[in-house]
């Protein structure tokens, strides 16, 4: 946690009083005392300095926080994703992975190969799987929370929703471990906002790829292995990554 995050409504009239996991990190983890100075935000505001007022070191902990959120929350990141329903404990790594590394937005979709219990899974509740966002921005020392779309039908949001949706960004491409093109080919020296695509464990069927090709979309392959889904949703986020820094 290199960032302690709050609430708007947690703050009253410049206070931040915790009780909860946060109070417990400060005082076991980073062992602070009173007059110490902390990082903290606000979700989807303003970063800053709090000073610690008063504490409560052993069960209940307690943290009184003196709050100063002198810095505009960041932009929001370039690189968003679309990714194809994983299992719900794969769904817990890859939110909190990718918010730390940084993406505006998560298009959670489903296909052939995905299993229709994961849509009943708990963590597709925003109170389940808001946490794992959090989680990230607090590694990344960053406020801004991605926001999280479900599309519980394949086919209508391919048709109806993608083609209107690929229209904020400048490439927009698709893995697809059978593709000839490479993911670099693919963003052909393109600078503006980019969408990727994963598909389930056991890959896009042939309907599906079809369907993102005709909607505009790029395929591209990262080589011969075949990885899993967080696996390969980290790794090409930080090619991509790679490849715009270098342009």
């Amino acid at each position: 946690m290199n960032i302690i995050l709050f609430e708007r409504d947690e703050l009253v009239s410049g206070r931040l009083t915790l009780r909860d996991h946060r109070a417990r990190h400060i005082v076991k983890v980073l062992r602070s005392s009173p007059g110490d100075s902390l990082r903290v935000g606000e979700i989807n505001g303003r970063r800053g300095r709090a000073e610690i007022l008063s504490m409560v070191k052993k069960y209940p902990f307690m943290v009184e926080l003196r709050v100063d959120l002198t810095t505009e929350a960041d932009a929001p990141p370039v690189i968003d994703l679309l990714l194809a329903l994983p299992r719900p404990i794969m769904l817990r790594r890859i939110l909190s992975q990718v918010t730390a590394l940084g993406v505006g937005a998560i298009h959670l979709i489903n296909a052939n190969r995905v299993e229709k219990s994961f849509w009943e899974a708990g963590i597709t509740d925003e109170a389940e799987y808001r946490p794992h966002l959090i989680q990230g921005l607090e590694q990344a020392v960053d406020t801004r929370l991605p926001a999280v779309y479900l599309h519980r039908r394949f086919r209508p949001f391919v048709e109806d929703t993608l083609p209107e949706l690929l229209h904020g960004y400048e490439s927009f491409v698709v893995a697809h471990p059978e593709s000839a093109s490479s993911l670099k080919e693919c963003l052909a020296n393109r600078k503006g906002r980019v969408l990727y695509g994963i598909g389930p464990e056991g890959g896009w069927v042939d309907f599906e790829v079809e369907r993102f090709m005709e909607a505009g979309m790029k395929d591209f392959s990262m080589g011969p292995r075949i990885l899993k889904v967080d696996t390969a949703t980290v790794a090409i986020h930080g090619r991509i990554s790679q490849l715009l820094e270098e342009l």
